[in-house]
């Protein structure tokens, strides 16, 4: 499945969340997670742009595999994600798999139609919006407006938006640099 979403950092998480249950909105729930990323012994996903993340949600875990980003205006990936036992770490460390970054942040998330649009207070990041999407019968194109015009509608600048994942961002902010 192809995920199409759009990611951008925000001031006012409160005030985005009311004009979010004004275009009629509603919580899903909330949760806790915590992503760990693992290096391959096998390739460098760093150039590879892809991604192998343990998330911890709520005392569920998930293994998620990430393609390579396929666009540069929202961020369009394969994604595949499966629920696992916690034990996956071994198996994963025993392969070689090493433990690398952990993100964490809690999430609040909303549905809006067919959108799924989770308002995140990252750890040492701050806040952020991502609006997103799994592609099933619409052309990227086509999804990829809906998800900026939503962004519109919240009052947030299309140019705030980036495709750069919460990782990326908090290595990036390691070294000193955007």
């Amino acid at each position: 499945m192809l995920e199409v979403e759009i990611k951008a950092k925000v001031k006012n998480l409160d005030e985005i969340e009311k004009k979010l249950l004004e275009m009629g909105a509603y919580l899903i729930g909330i949760e806790k997670q915590e992503d760990i990323y693992f290096t391959s012994p096998f390739k460098d996903f760093k150039k590879s742009d892809e991604a192998l993340r343990l998330r911890k949600s709520n005392e569920v875990y998930y293994l998620s595999y990430k393609g390579p980003k396929l666009d540069s205006k929202a961020k369009i990936r394969e994604e595949v994600q499966v629920e696992v036992d916690p034990r996956i770490v071994i198996i994963l460390e025993n392969l070689g798999f090493s433990q690398g970054p952990k993100v964490e942040k809690v999430r609040k998330i909303y549905s809006l139609d067919d959108v799924k649009i989770c308002l995140d207070r990252v750890k040492t990041l701050g806040d952020f919006i991502e609006i997103e999407t799994i592609q099933r019968y619409k052309e990227t194109d086509e999804i990829k407006k809906e998800l900026f015009d939503i962004l519109e509608k919240l009052g947030i600048d299309k140019s705030n938006a980036t495709i750069k994942s919460y990782l990326e961002l908090l290595e990036e902010k390691k070294k000193g640099t955007k």
